[in-house]
């Protein structure tokens, strides 16, 4: 019988490589679409999982809400979170000291919780190093929510079917915690024209006269060394603590007498909110009620000037009525503290409040 030629083992040679090859890109494909559907499937997976955990903030967000607004949690069936954190007024009261539950007034003033999840230690004295610790405390103090301790709120909350079908049979103070500051984390408003004209960097868009106080407050007057942007936005606070200026002068003869009663709270385990809201000339201690450091004496924390146009009155203690009171007299005592004098005419003190205004949403 005939061998074939070597044609035909030519032709054989190309027909087995021609198939080896089809196999393998076959595989490839294969391999190719099989990988292509598994990172389908994983993205599909993530995507579900970034909406379920979506969806669950969303939730979180909205019994937050309810809670800040239930008066029925207020020891006296009235008084809820909004009483002294209006929304219509930036989350503040208007008032120079708060009145809390059965009418009792504080000693300072409500600030603003716009932005309150970017300040890190809260209160005017940080005496809370968290904003999940800080928002509990209103319902353990008889001059906010009205019982002098967290169990009563808790019990009112979980005797409400909404709370117990969010959170279950059993409410924990981390249940809540957690919604109310779900809740004040979504505050954040960046729209007022200062931000604005921030993101677009266009501030000549804030008008002449604002832009002239823009310049005054990063020179001149001297307000940004305080009131300076931090955190990836506009929250103007440095978040340390300065001498106010304003009340400590009526404790000074007898700061030891109240250092003494505050001391006996921290030996006795006991939060200081309660004491602090209680008595007016321990309020004035400031920082120093929550460290005893001297350098603390008189020292409060750095207020964000975000809607500082919609939210007087002014001071740790409510004592400046107006916006062009208060810019008078940061002037004098800052310079008085530096030892050298911040002279502003009249027209640049109305340059300088009209750029404050622009920090303010409308």
């Amino acid at each position: 019988m005939a061998r074939p030629g070597p044609m035909i083992y030519s032709r054989i040679g190309v027909l087995s490589r021609r198939t080896q090859g089809m196999r393998f890109a076959t595989g490839r494909f294969i391999a190719n679409v099989a990988s292509s559907w598994f990172l389908l499937l994983i993205l599909i997976g993530c995507t579900r999982d970034d909406r379920k955990s979506a969806s669950r903030e969303a939730r979180l967000v909205h019994v937050g809400q309810r809670i800040f607004n239930d008066a029925r949690l207020g020891a006296d069936g009235r008084t809820s979170c909004a009483t002294c954190h209006v929304p219509r007024l930036a989350f503040t009261d208007g008032r120079a000291v708060s009145a809390g539950a059965f009418g009792r007034l504080g000693t300072r003033n409500a600030p603003s919780l716009i932005g309150v999840a970017d300040r890190g230690p809260q209160f005017w004295d940080g005496r809370e190093s968290t904003l999940a610790r800080a928002v509990m405390q209103p319902f353990g103090n008889p001059r906010e929510m009205g019982d002098d301790s967290l169990a009563p709120a808790l019990l009112r909350i979980a005797a409400q079917a909404d709370y117990r079908e969010a959170f279950g049979e059993h409410v924990e103070e981390g249940d809540v915690a957690a919604a109310l500051t779900a809740y004040l984390q979504s505050l954040d408003d960046a729209s007022s024209p200062f931000e604005r004209a921030h993101r677009a960097g266009d501030f000549a868009a804030l008008g002449e006269e604002a832009a002239r106080g823009l310049r005054l407050f990063q020179g001149k007057a001297q307000c940004a060394g305080c009131h300076v942007p931090n955190g990836g936005h506009n929250a103007f606070s440095d978040g340390r603590y300065h001498h106010a200026s304003v009340g400590f002068a009526r404790i000074a003869g007898h700061i030891r007498a109240l250092h003494r009663r505050v001391e006996k709270a921290h030996q006795a385990g006991e939060p200081i909110g309660p004491l602090v809201l209680a008595d007016a000339d321990v309020a004035e201690l400031g920082r120093f009620a929550v460290t005893a450091d001297p350098r603390d004496l008189g020292a409060f924390r750095t207020p964000s000037l975000r809607n500082v146009a919609r939210t007087a009155p002014y001071m740790h203690d409510g004592s400046i009525q107006t916006l062009e009171a208060a810019i008078e007299h940061e002037l004098y005592y800052r310079g008085l503290a530096s030892g050298q004098p911040i002279k502003l005419t009249v027209e640049e003190q109305r340059e300088l409040a009209a750029f404050l205004r622009t920090l303010s949403t409308p």
